[in-house]
Order: structure tokens, then C-alpha cells, then sequence
């Protein structure tokens, strides 16, 4: 996979389950939710979402169906036991106790524990005392669920042949890579893909990856991906000759601008829908290789200009989200920035999002709208809740 517009041929999404429904009052900012989903509704949302990309041909991939898959497998099994079982949290008696558990149940009960998590009072009864289960309440987690998995485009993305792991950032989700891991290395459809970064490197987030022509990425800096992530992605990028030149992009370290693609999204092999305020305050710092196992840094210099050098254009066609400062704010807020490309020219994107949608029309590219009410509960558009596996090379 070669750029983010190329026509989209498989994609791996994650249909909200119940580990939505674990979200309460009590932890939705620690799970990182501005609010309590209403979860039909969002299934919902989510399968309308699923039409939409298979009726333009895009094979969907489903997350559970997958890890389900991958658990079949022995190894797969002792592996997602172990990434289910925090010694640390449960202490050892406790953590024996599930892990004896967990070891004699089948790949669908498993992967439910490890996408929806455990309370203390779910847990197998054990023989003897406990403090550690005594002193929890019994509603509190012994297994965290994992709510964001619906954002798959964060815990992996592809690069050309090759498969990066993530290695997020916020405890919420850093459980995400293992069950992604498992995905990647025993599903019969992904076990030979070769790796293109190591889940337990610096942390980098595939919200901030951006393939912005064969062989150009642009990584976000901010919140979520340090810069010593993009440089070690940049590193591992360049040794295995599927980038030449990687654009590191500082970002405002904010809940409204956690990656850069809540800014920023190809929408047309050269052309972007952008936050107005972020279009002449990014910038870039150039990353390119030595040829003697190096990287040479430049700039900074302002992102649209090295952009399109790094592309090879004379410039990269800018469409404003909404239409005046608040518009562009409130669609900002909304994922107005955050869509999906399925062909260039053709994306997919909140229908909430009026104005910017009127504005990617007029600028010649067709947009599919989607519903996304609860969906966006958890800050995140068709960009974020999609990872493309395969998409058609550009000519």
C-alpha cells in the first residue's frame, strides 16, 4: 500500500461490542470517552458504516472474527492468556487462579475477555482468601476492556508490504497492540507479513501515520506519538526501502488534535481537507537517509511546502474545514478532517459535518456520509475507525 487515496480493496474495522458497554460515568475519561455511548445505536452506525465501503467492492475484515480465528491456534491461545493477566494487578494466587481459567475456555470466550475485559465479581471462584479480590469492588476490572478497539486504524497501519504494530501511548489502550499482535502473527489470511515496526518501540499511533504519496509518509508529533517514534519508525522505514523521505509533524498536544489526522486527511492524490488554523502554523521537519544507515534531518519548513516537495508537485490542493471560525472549530471537533478515502476523489465522512462536506463537493470530491452520533463518542472518524489492508497502487 503505497498512499492513503489509492482504491481501498480490504480494510480492518472493529463492530462496537460490549466492551462499550463497560463505559460508565465513573471511567469514561479514564477510557478515554467524552460519553456514555448508546451501543445499538452505534452497532448501527457502525454496520451502515460496513455497507457503505462494501457496496463500493471493499472487502471488510472485522476484528473479532479475526482474533477468534487467530485464538484457534495453540500458540495464539497461550499468548492471549498471558497478555489477558496482569500478575501486578491481581497478585499471584489471583492471576494462577484466571490464568488455569482462561486457559480451558475456547477462542471465542477468550477473545471476548480480552476485547471486554473481566470484573472481580466475573471472575472464577478460587479456593482460599484473597485481599486482593477482597479489597476490589466487585464491578472494578481485574481485565480492562479495551473500548477504543473501535478506532483500528491507531494499533496498526500498513506501509507497502508490511504490517506496523503500534505502540500506543495512554494505558487505556497499550493492551490494544497485544491483541492486534496476535491478529498479525496466526490469522491464517496475515501470518506471513513481514513487520514493519516493533509494537514495543518508542510510542507511535497510526492516527499520525499519513502515506502521502509512494514512498512519502507524514507522522504527527504531539499528544500521542513522540518524536523519538518518528524517528524510529523514519529508521525502520528507510532500511527497508519502502519510504525515501518521512515528514515529521508537530501537533498541538490537545484532546481536539490527538493525531494528525483530526487536522488533516488526503482526500485526492494532491489534495487535503484541513483545519483552517493548522493550515499556515504546521510545519515539517524533513527526514531522509544517509545511505550509510542514517538520517539526516531538515527544516523546519512550513508543512504544505514540504509536503509537496516530498511529493514531487508544484502544491497540494487545500480544502478549509467549514466555512467561518466556529464552524470550522465546532467540524473540526466532529472529525470534519477525519475521513476516509476509498478511491481519489472519493471519501467517506461524517454527515454531521455539513459544511465541510459542501466544501469537498465543490472542490470536485464526492462524499459518502455517514452517521456517526455515538461513534464519535470516543473522538474519532471513518479515518480512525478504519485500517486499510490493501488498496490498489497509484498509477
Amino acid at each position: 500500500m503505497d498512499s492513503e487515496v489509492g482504491p481501498l480493496r480490504a480494510v480492518l474495522l472493529h463492530r462496537p461490542g460490549n466492551e462499550l458497554k463497560r463505559l460508565t460515568p465513573r471511567n469514561n475519561d479514564q477510557l478515554l470517552f467524552d460519553s456514555i455511548p448508546w451501543v445499538d445505536r452505534a452497532q448501527a452506525e457502525h454496520d451502515a458504516f460496513a455497507d457503505v465501503l462494501r457496496g463500493r467492492g471493499v472487502e471488510v475484515l472485522l476484528l473479532a472474527d479475526a482474533l477468534r480465528t487467530a485464538l484457534a491456534d495453540d500458540r495464539a491461545h497461550a499468548a492471549g492468556v498471558h497478555a489477558a493477566v496482569d500478575d501486578r494487578r491481581l497478585g499471584g494466587d489471583l492471576a494462577d487462579s484466571l490464568r488455569s481459567h482462561l486457559s480451558g475456555v475456547d477462542a471465542a470466550a477468550l477473545a471476548e475477555v480480552l476485547m471486554a475485559g473481566m470484573t472481580f465479581e466475573e471472575l472464577p471462584s478460587s479456593e482460599g482468601a484473597s485481599l486482593v479480590r477482597m479489597m476490589n469492588h466487585p464491578h472494578d476490572f481485574a481485565v480492562d476492556p479495551l473500548p477504543n478497539l473501535l478506532f483500528t486504524r491507531d494499533s496498526s497501519v500498513w506501509i507497502a508490504d508490511r504490517v506496523a504494530i503500534s505502540s500506543l501511548t495512554m494505558p487505556a489502550r497499550r493492551r490494544e497492540t497485544a491483541v492486534l499482535d496476535l491478529i498479525y502473527a496466526y490469522h491464517p489470511q496475515f501470518r506471513h507479513a513481514a513487520r514493519a515496526y516493533g509494537a514495543h518501540s518508542a510510542p507511535i499511533e497510526g492516527g499520525d501515520v499519513m502515506l502521502l504519496a509512494p514512498g512519502v509518509l507524514a507522522i504527527g508529533v504531539g499528544e500521542r506519538t513522540t518524536a523519538a517514534g518518528a524517528e524510529s519508525l523514519a529508521r525502520s522505514v528507510f532500511a527497508d526501502g519502502i519510504a525515501h523521505t518521512v515528514l515529521a509533524v508537530p501537533i498541538e498536544q490537545s484532546r481536539a488534535t490527538m493525531h494528525l489526522d483530526t487536522v488533516c486527511t488526503m482526500v485526492d492524490v494532491d489534495a487535503v481537507v484541513m483545519y483552517p488554523l493548522a493550515r499556515d502554523s504546521l510545519t515539517a521537519f524533513t527526514l531522509r537517509p544517509t545511505g550509510d544507515g542514517g538520517v539526516k534531518v531538515a527544516g523546519p519548513a512550513p508543512f504544505l511546502v514540504a509536503a509537496a516537495e516530498a511529493m514531487e508537485i508544484d502544491r497540494l490542493r487545500v480544502i478549509d474545514t467549514g466555512l467561518d471560525p466556529v464552524t470550522a472549530e465546532r467540524e473540526q471537533w466532529d472529525d470534519g478532517n477525519n475521513t476516509l478515502a476509498l478511491a481519489p476523489g472519493v471519501v467517506v465522512g461524517y454527515e454531521r459535518n455539513v459544511e465541510t462536506n459542501e466544501r469537498l463537493e465543490a472542490a470536485g470530491i464526492e462524499v459518502l456520509p455517514i452517521a456517526g452520533s455515538e461513534l464519535g463518542s470516543g473522538r474519532g472518524g471513518p479515518r480512525c475507525m478504519s485500517c486499510p489492508v490493501r488498496r490498489d497502487p497509484l498509477p
